[in-house]
């Protein structure tokens, strides 16, 4: 579905490239997910792959395509829902996604409907201007799917929301890989990355540093632990045991033996964790 290789940009006056050699594919149907802190460069890759920014070196199929030999039906294909919420303050919920709708060829889906998805239904007369922040987000995640598009570029999509609502648009989210929309998401929600991606590309520096499923991930980088609870006189303790070593197996056993264990619980690595160990960054 999308094609990238080798993908290289720099802003102007900048010292280092904020994409520096990036390479990927996504696959039909796929959700695919780069994870990293802001200016990491995922967003420029956004921007390149939807047409805002032109790759300085690189090569980008969509299709089978170069995006190059793609015209203006291109934006037929895909939907983009921006890290930083562009609207008409003047013009109402409905009316906002009412005037991008009619840009498109393709029947888009009631504003009715979709503000209902994800608890914006009181909204629909309300001026954009007198939205809050998370409101503006999910109305321009809306826009971007309205059109039922192909393949959809979501930059930090649950961005300002509360946690409730935010399980409601990766309800959405989930809704629209079913259909058969492929999605490229750039985040820094670990918890967002966890519950929809396939794939996740760790994104560092302008590189990834790290690309496959979630699994693989915590298989590959991570390190499995077991939380323990346990009494020591009226208070509680708690620790994390390395069941892979035999300090912890030891230490394990010491604890069951005293009688003194009281919960256990086994614990993988977080995403989180694993890209502050291959990066030595936080994801915030």
């Amino acid at each position: 579905m999308l094609e990238v290789k080798d993908l290289t940009f720099s802003y102007p006056g900048a010292e280092t490239p904020a994409v520096n050699g990036v390479s990927f594919a996504v696959s039909e149907g796929e959700i695919f997910g780069f994870l990293g802190p802001s200016g990491a460069g995922k967003t420029t890759v956004q921007k390149i792959l939807n047409r805002q920014l032109a790759a300085a070196e690189g090569v980008v199929r969509y299709g089978g395509r170069l995006l190059a030999e793609w015209g203006n039906d291109y934006f037929e294909q895909i939907g983009v829902s921006f890290e930083l919420p562009n609207l008409y303050d003047r013009l109402t919920g409905a009316e906002n996604l009412s005037a991008m709708a009619a840009l498109y060829k393709a029947d888009s889906r009631s504003p009715a409907e979709l503000f209902a998805a994800v608890d914006l239904g009181d909204a629909l007369a309300k001026k954009a201007s007198e939205f809050s922040k998370g409101m503006k987000q999910r109305l321009v995640f809306l826009r971007a799917i309205q059109h039922r598009p192909k393949m959809l570029f979501l930059d930090e999509p649950t961005g300002g929301n509360d946690p409730a609502t935010t399980e409601k648009i990766i309800a959405v989210i989930r809704a629209e890989k079913a259909r058969g929309a492929t999605v490229l998401l750039t985040t820094h929600d670990m918890h967002v990355a966890e519950a929809l991606c396939d794939r996740i590309a760790f994104i560092h520096e302008g590189s990834i540093v790290a690309c496959d499923t979630p699994r693989n991930l915590r298989l590959e980088f991570g390190q499995r632990g077991i939380e323990v609870e346990f009494s020591e006189g009226d208070a509680i303790g708690r620790e994390v045991v390395d069941g892979d070593s035999d300090a912890g197996r030891a230490r394990l056993s010491e604890l069951l033996a005293s009688g003194s264990l009281q919960t256990i619980h086994s614990r993988e690595a977080s995403l989180g964790e694993i890209f502050i160990k291959l990066t030595g960054s936080e994801l915030a």
